[in-house]
Protein backbone atom coordinates (compact mmCIF):
# COMPACT_ATOMS: atom_id res chain seq x y z
CA UNK A 1 0.00 0.00 0.00
CA UNK A 2 1.48 3.48 -1.20
CA UNK A 3 2.30 5.69 1.56
CA UNK A 4 0.84 9.31 1.18
CA UNK A 5 1.50 12.26 3.26
CA UNK A 6 0.58 15.82 3.13
CA UNK A 7 3.79 18.58 2.34
CA UNK A 8 3.48 19.87 5.36
CA UNK A 9 4.93 16.68 6.72
CA UNK A 10 8.60 17.78 4.83
CA UNK A 11 8.92 19.85 8.16
CA UNK A 12 10.18 17.37 10.41
CA UNK A 13 13.20 15.84 8.19
CA UNK A 14 14.43 13.55 10.79
CA UNK A 15 10.92 11.73 11.19
CA UNK A 16 10.61 11.96 7.03
CA UNK A 17 14.42 10.51 6.68
CA UNK A 18 13.21 7.92 9.00
CA UNK A 19 10.25 6.93 7.04
CA UNK A 20 12.17 6.46 4.01
CA UNK A 21 14.37 4.52 5.11
CA UNK A 22 12.22 2.20 6.45
CA UNK A 23 10.15 1.46 3.44
CA UNK A 24 10.93 0.31 -0.40
CA UNK A 25 8.54 2.01 -1.64
CA UNK A 26 8.12 5.33 -2.67
CA UNK A 27 6.34 7.87 -0.76
CA UNK A 28 3.65 10.02 -2.48
CA UNK A 29 3.35 13.94 -0.79
CA UNK A 30 0.38 15.81 -1.41
CA UNK A 31 -0.42 19.56 -1.58
CA UNK A 32 -4.04 20.69 -1.30
CA UNK A 33 -5.18 17.14 -1.41
CA UNK A 34 -3.11 16.77 -4.99
CA UNK A 35 -0.20 14.90 -5.78
CA UNK A 36 2.53 17.19 -5.76
CA UNK A 37 5.73 14.79 -5.58
CA UNK A 38 7.52 11.41 -4.35
CA UNK A 39 10.50 10.72 -2.54
CA UNK A 40 12.16 7.29 -2.03
CA UNK A 41 15.51 6.02 -0.73
CA UNK A 42 18.03 5.71 -2.97
CA UNK A 43 18.02 1.88 -2.82
CA UNK A 44 14.68 1.96 -4.59
CA UNK A 45 15.16 4.65 -6.67
CA UNK A 46 18.21 2.94 -8.18
CA UNK A 47 16.86 -0.73 -8.49
CA UNK A 48 13.66 1.69 -10.13
CA UNK A 49 16.57 3.15 -12.97
CA UNK A 50 17.96 -0.52 -13.50
CA UNK A 51 14.24 -1.95 -14.24
CA UNK A 52 13.56 1.07 -16.53
CA UNK A 53 16.89 0.26 -18.28
CA UNK A 54 16.37 -3.51 -18.43
CA UNK A 55 12.79 -2.59 -20.37
CA UNK A 56 14.36 -0.42 -22.25
CA UNK A 57 16.86 -3.12 -23.83
CA UNK A 58 13.80 -5.96 -23.94
CA UNK A 59 12.00 -3.51 -26.18
CA UNK A 60 14.76 -2.91 -28.65
CA UNK A 61 15.61 -7.22 -28.29
CA UNK A 62 11.81 -7.20 -29.30
CA UNK A 63 11.77 -4.59 -32.14
CA UNK A 64 14.91 -6.50 -33.69
CA UNK A 65 13.22 -9.81 -33.52
CA UNK A 66 10.27 -8.88 -35.11
CA UNK A 67 12.02 -7.49 -38.02
CA UNK A 68 14.18 -10.45 -38.35
CA UNK A 69 17.56 -8.91 -37.09
CA UNK A 70 18.74 -12.03 -35.35
CA UNK A 71 21.22 -14.47 -35.77
CA UNK A 72 21.56 -18.94 -34.96
CA UNK A 73 23.09 -19.18 -31.54
CA UNK A 74 25.34 -21.75 -32.74
CA UNK A 75 26.41 -19.44 -35.70
CA UNK A 76 26.76 -16.94 -32.96
CA UNK A 77 29.10 -18.78 -30.59
CA UNK A 78 31.26 -19.90 -33.61
CA UNK A 79 31.70 -15.68 -34.75
CA UNK A 80 32.89 -14.74 -31.41
CA UNK A 81 35.14 -18.14 -30.78
CA UNK A 82 36.74 -17.10 -34.24
CA UNK A 83 36.88 -13.25 -32.95
CA UNK A 84 38.62 -14.28 -29.65
CA UNK A 85 40.22 -17.08 -30.47
CA UNK A 86 38.50 -19.56 -28.08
Amino acid sequence: MPKIIPIKELKDTARLSAMIRETAEPIYVTKNGYGEMVIMNIETYENQLSLHDLYSKLQVAEQDFELGKTKDAHESISEMREKYEL
